[in-house]
């Protein structure tokens, strides 16, 4: 993250079981992506250890994702906020999301599903408090931390201004000083370098399969290269290098070490699919930028959805699901997830006392569950077939229409423009047959739950519906409905009238939330108010996707803005392919 960090400390190791090592080629520190067949990651942001478990278990592991990468595990300064995980005062392995104990359950019920483990992890700071105690109870001052380290073991540049970096463009400056009063390890001193890498494998005995190296900008390339040789095993790595122009510390400096997290990459996907057109993203490996087989990328993170440096889920016109497709599909990169909760403010933590929960393909609690939108899991699948195919035939008749194959084993096309778009598109030798369109869903009998498209001489016609997608691929033949777009969605649209009957009082307003973009993508801050014109039956239309399965719920809220959701189990319903529907219902 840019602006708040952690680390933590545990001298002492549990047995393990075997790391993941078949995910990677363990040969050099200077390797890249998870090689696997499946290097998706999932970051689960701010979930508690017993929840990640379970979600490897029930859903991430049977869906196809590859790796999950967690918050930080070390002990950290107390408070609710999401950034305090980020502010380490030692090394134990006890944090907000759990204890030790926990920390290795998760581990191995993540790789008994097949998913390995990457921790979010610090190299950079300690605290930015005066004075304090840990989740764990430790205690520390800032330049203090009992056993650990003292004040020789940070740096202190001792500006005119204080500790804290002002001057972005002087190199020295950026990797000596503090950022926002965390204390800065002193990373060039064979002390610090020697108990960063005992923390480290510690992690690596538990079973942990990589790191994400916060901050890494602010550490020297080289520290980081010697901190790594000095642990027993060689993790995935991918490291915080954000760039902002002009600056002296570039991501490339860092490839050595592993993955460079390319946020150029982040801020064009926003520019781009925000208006300035997406036909400009046929070749990413020619900008200037980390090479793809060395970057790590996504469309959000906990700080640039925050910040404003990136799209997010509540961006208008589906901009974040069809991005997250572009992202899945293209094959520059290794591409991350973020599965996460919706933001109330800036500061706010985790929902549900940190326990992650899901409905079937959306969140619950306050939670996103990114991960488990229908387009976004069907493209998971898409780019575990597709594998290393390069990337054939793309087409691009405007600035927001583009389509392009993956060898012979997928294609996928994306409108971003307000109109639909049809087309007969032209495969990378795809066979002759019917697939599924995976953006709205899968398989099941030779039967696909969403639209399909069939394929006649490499070649096939489609309608491709405003702000969405279509993706096939060898993996998923069947024949159904439409061709299938949306954010989960059919051949076109349906006018779909919810008829919601529920007493009120006045002051009282019924909303309607929901997996899909155009109903919030269960975001409450961003559910559609219903029509009392009727009462006591509340009423709305809302263009969903055709052919689309779908889940909703009814909110009331209240005037003091206080709200109460509809009680469990969520509301299950489909569209057909017909151009209205209704669906009537009692709040309950």
């Amino acid at each position: 993250m840019k602006w708040l960090g952690l680390l933590l400390s545990a001298p002492l190791a549990l047995a393990a079981p075997p790391p993941l090592n078949w995910h990677f080629n363990n040969a050099t520190h200077d390797k890249r992506a998870p090689s696997g067949s499946k290097n998706v990651i999932i970051q689960m942001f701010e979930w508690n250890w017993n929840s990640v478990a379970s979600e490897c278990t029930n859903f991430i592991g049977p869906n196809g994702y590859g790796f999950v990468q967690v918050s930080p595990p070390q002990e950290h300064i107390t408070g609710s906020q999401w950034w305090t995980d980020y502010q380490p005062v030692s090394y134990n392995i006890i944090s907000k999301r759990g204890n030790r104990a926990q920390f290795q359950s998760m581990i191995n019920a993540c790789h008994a599903a097949g998913v390995g483990v990457i921790a979010d992890t610090l190299f950079n700071h300690m605290a930015g408090s005066d004075s304090g105690s840990g989740v764990g109870g430790s205690t520390f001052t800032h330049y203090n931390y009992p056993g650990i380290y003292q004040t020789q073991d940070f740096h202190h540049c001792g500006l005119e201004a204080g500790d804290d970096i002002v001057n972005y463009s002087n190199r020295v400056e950026v990797q000596t000083c503090e950022l926002v009063n965390l204390a800065d390890l002193a990373t060039e001193t064979d002390y610090v370098r020697g108990r960063l890498a005992e923390y480290g494998n510690d992690l690596l005995s538990l079973g942990v399969d990589g790191f994400r190296l916060d901050a890494a900008k602010h550490i020297p390339a080289g520290d980081i290269a010697n901190i790594l040789s000095r642990l027993t095993r060689k993790p995935y790595t991918t490291q915080e290098t954000i760039w902002g122009g002009g600056e002296p510390i570039q991501p490339t400096e860092y490839v050595g070490n592993g993955d460079a997290q390319e946020f150029r990459y982040t801020t064009t996907l926003r520019d781009a699919f925000s208006g300035g057109g997406i036909s400009s993203l046929q070749n990413l490996d020619n900008r200037g930028w980390v090479s793809g087989s060395q970057a790590n990328v996504f469309v959000a993170n906990h700080d640039t959805e925050r910040n404003g440096g990136s799209l997010r889920y509540d961006s208008p016109s589906n901009t974040y699901i069809t991005a997250t497709i572009f992202s899945l599909a293209h094959p520059y990169g290794t591409p991350t997830i973020i599965s996460s909760y919706s933001i109330p403010n800036n500061d706010a933590g985790a929902p549900n006392n940190g326990a992650g929960t899901c409905s079937t393909t959306g969140g619950a609690n306050g939670w996103l569950c990114q991960h488990r939108f229908i387009a976004i899991t069907g493209m998971v699948g898409f780019r575990n077939q597709v594998g290393s195919a390069p990337m054939t035939n793309w087409v691009s008749p405007q600035s927001q229409q583009i389509a392009f194959g993956r060898g012979s084993a997928g294609f996928v096309a994306i409108n971003n423009a307000n109109s639909d778009w049809s087309a007969t598109f032209t495969t990378g030798g795809m066979a002759d047959g019917s697939y599924c369109n995976v953006i709205s869903g899968k398989s099941n009998g030779g039967s696909c739950s969403g639209g399909s498209v069939t394929i006649s001489g490499g070649r096939f016609t489609a309608t491709v519906p405003a702000r969405s997608a279509l993706a096939i691929h060898t993996g998923q033949k069947g024949s159904g409905s439409g061709s299938g777009g949306g954010g989960g969605g059919g051949s076109g649209s349906v006018a779909v009238t919810f008829a919601e009957t529920a007493q009120t009082v006045f002051g009282q307003n019924i909303f309607l939330a929901g997996s899909l973009s155009q109903l919030g993508a269960w975001d409450p801050n961003a559910a559609i108010p219903l029509s009392s014109a009727s009462f006591p039956v509340w009423k709305v239309t809302v263009n969903l996707p055709a052919n689309t399965e779908f889940e909703f719920k009814f909110i009331r809220k209240e005037s003091n803005g206080s709200i109460t959701w509809e009680s469990d189990p969520n509301r299950q319903a489909t569209t057909g392919a017909s151009s209205t529907q209704t669906i009537t219902t009692t709040f309950r």
